[in-house]
């Protein structure tokens, strides 16, 4: 199994781990220290020999910052962990602090002591995190203080190994582009902007351009690795010999110069000497590998990761990848639903549930022979009152039945060689009220909104967004997290700079995947989410209209729960998607299934809706 289910009792090592680095600040010249959950790459999911914030604090969130000072230690998290937060660590020792409206940067200056010495590893900040924490401690007369190492290392006395992943070459016929070609393109970019070279420091970047996939993190395939691409179209990739084989090997050899990612300090600043300039993302790159490049004299060139947006506006292989990926899954789907459906309320929980539909995703891609690389993220599986905490993350501690008269949330995700998935279906256990009904019908008015929406070129992401809310803002209420993320190709499930949502300004392009998932959550009672995968295309000519539109197109099908739907509240046209929705899925789907009980319930699960 891909997923574990941990235990979430209160640690009781907090005060002595915190103590002990408190000890070590006077040899630092330091006040504080930061602890980011975050590793040498800045990715979302880490290694184990990462997990700095975790093995300091308890705390497993997948996003969190720790502030640990002489007399106080604030963990910052966001709306989705603070109760995760409270379950995970000990409330004598830490505090909790918001990370979306007061983040460390925005706390300090009100809150810090004049003249604070900040400690940071500065292989786990960008440049961006350094600028804004430098900004801030200047308010106070503070100073950032880069450390040679990283304290809690030492006190790590059983620390993790780095981790070896096997790398696997991503053949063109799932990539749809030579990796030749892609470098070829970068290294034209860099003598538009007059760069000796750029550091490609995204290790999703890495997986994309050189077409290898890595297993080095839970849930995203990417290696752990770095690269130097020159204007001359040289690449340089800094890999680990230990996690290729003869085959991956041979392969690379073909497109690049491998070699140990210790030699990554030398060859930078070998571009940089003699005022090299390399490009880098300070939103990206630690901010360690920038003062290389000035410490041997070169010029940093701060500019997007250059893969970043060709990774994110797929090809045509890559977008028939996915479709053929969405089909097995929504067929997987289904024979989850079908089973739940036949157990009886209240047998069922939270976590049996999770490992069911994760086995049911490895036994159809054992049938199709596309097997199930890994899921793409923690399934979230929360019924009742846990439904309603929007990243709910089930543990043994907090694992419950699944009642009659609930509704039942589960958000998932899979990965294929061919394409990333990801889906949530909230479904109705046996009857459930009115209010419950009402308030999910105005969420699928939001999806319908933006499956249907029509949008000229320069449309970004927060122009569409309210599209989503506006059924739920006449009714009230609103839910508390974007429309919709970017998804990757066989990467990551949370892939940028797409987005929909309020402060996403990004322009929507062509082959651009994204999820589309309003929500609603109703603290300690209910929680609504319905996501699907769509992504940007060229849309049909509108009739009387006199300029090209972009549309989306649905990847996901999936039967959404009718029986909860209440068909008076929508209108003809968010009726008639609903239905052509579910006829289309019965049509797609039903080729891949083969139990005539699992046929059945298909056929009655997307029957039309009348009013």
């Amino acid at each position: 199994m891909f997923q574990s289910f941990e235990v979430t009792s209160t640690p009781q090592f907090g005060r002595d781990r915190v103590g002990q680095l408190r000890a070590s600040f006077d040899g630092l010249g330091i006040d504080a220290f930061l602890v980011p959950r975050a590793d040498e790459y800045n990715g979302e999911y880490v290694p184990a020999c990462a997990e700095r914030l975790s093995w300091l604090t308890g705390f497993t969130g997948s996003a969190g910052i720790a502030l640990i000072a002489h007399s106080q230690a604030i963990i910052f998290v966001d709306g989705r962990y603070v109760t995760q937060l409270a379950e995970q660590v000990d409330g004598s020792v830490f505090t909790g602090g918001d990370l979306v409206n007061e983040p460390p940067h925005v706390w300090i200056p009100k809150n810090g002591k004049q003249g604070m010495r900040l400690g940071i590893d500065p292989w786990l900040h960008s440049g961006a995190d350094v600028r804004r924490l430098e900004k801030a401690l200047a308010e106070i007369g503070g100073t950032l203080v880069m450390l040679p190492h990283n304290p809690l290392d030492r006190l790590w006395t059983d620390r993790p190994a780095e981790p070896l992943g096997a790398v696997v070459i991503q053949n063109v016929a799932q990539a749809g582009m030579l990796a030749k070609d892609k470098i070829a393109t970068v290294a034209a970019d860099l003598a538009k902007k007059n760069a000796a070279a750029v550091l490609i420091a995204d290790p999703s970047s890495i997986a994309w351009i050189f077409n290898i996939r890595g297993a080095d993190v839970p849930h995203t395939p990417h290696p752990l690795a770095r690269a130097i691409i020159h204007a001359d179209g040289k690449a340089e990739l800094f890999l680990d010999k230990r996690k290729t084989g003869i085959e991956p090997e041979a392969y690379l050899a073909q497109i690049c110069v491998q070699l140990p990612p210790s030699s990554l300090d030398e060859r930078l600043a070998a571009v940089s000497k003699d005022g090299g300039r390399v490009m880098i993302d300070p939103d990206i790159a630690s901010y360690a590998l920038a003062d290389i490049i000035r410490k041997a004299g070169g010029e940093v060139v701060e500019g997007a990761d250059p893969a970043k947006l060709p990774r994110a506006v797929k090809n045509s292989v890559e977008l028939n990848g996915s479709a053929a990926a969405h089909l097995q899954d929504g067929a997987a789907m289904v024979e989850f639903l079908y089973w739940l459906s036949q157990e009886k309320p209240g047998t069922v929980t939270e976590i049996a549930a999770a490992e069911k539909l994760e086995a049911v995703r490895a036994g159809v891609g054992q049938n199709m022979q596309n097997p199930l690389k890994d899921i793409s993220f923690d399934t979230i599986s929360g019924a009742g009152e846990h439904a309603a905490i929007m990243h709910y993350r089930v543990t043994v501690d907090t694992n419950r039945t699944i009642n009659a008269g609930e509704l039942f949330l589960i958000d998932s995700g899979a990965q294929y060689i061919n394409g990333t998935t990801d889906i949530t279906r909230t479904v109705g256990i046996g009857a459930v009220s009115e209010e419950q009904k009402r308030f999910f019908t105005l969420v699928l008015k939001g999806v319908i909104q933006i499956s249907t929406v029509r949008f000229p070129k320069g449309t970004r992401g927060c122009d569409l967004d309210p599209l989503a809310r506006i059924a739920l803002w006449r009714a009230g209420v609103d839910f508390g997290h974007g429309t919709g993320h970017g998804v990757g190709s066989y990467l990551s499930v949370h892939e940028g700079p797409q987005r929909i949502s309020r402060i996403s300004t990004q322009e929507l392009l062509p082959g651009m995947i994204l999820s589309n998932e309003p929500g609603y959550y109703r603290p300690g009672s209910f929680g609504i989410r319905i996501e699907n995968l769509i992504y940007v295309r060229e849309a049909e000519d509108i009739e009387g209209g006199d300029m090209p539109m972009l549309g989306f197109e649905t990847l996901t099908f999936c039967p959404i729960d009718r029986t909860i739907v209440i068909p008076e509240l929508l209108t003809h046209d968010e009726l008639h998607w609903f239905n052509d929705y579910h006829a289309r899925t019965r049509e797609a789907l039903m080729p891949l299934i083969h139990d005539k009980d699992v046929k059945a319930w298909l056929e009655n699960a997307t029957l039309p809706l009348k009013y």
